[in-house]
């Protein structure tokens, strides 16, 4: 999965997704070389869950449907 800057150049690759003790762990690297670990915290998921509206999720399933 890839995060992009609104320019279209990819700010980071994301390689894995995984469970640990302290979270859930992202792997990956950021603009192409940095490689970077990350560790989501249940209070951290529940602060960015909060970001998410209704329409926000809406549009997430539209553009999964669409396939874009």
């Amino acid at each position: 999965m890839k995060f992009f800057t609104e320019d279209k150049t990819v700010l980071m690759d994301v390689t894995a997704v995984k469970e640990s003790q302290d979270g859930i762990v992202v792997e990956g690297k950021i603009m192409g070389t940095m490689p970077m670990k990350a560790v989501l915290t249940a209070i951290e998921l529940r602060a960015g869950l909060r970001l998410l509206s209704a329409a926000l999720v809406w549009r997430c399933l539209r553009m999964l449907a669409r396939g874009r």
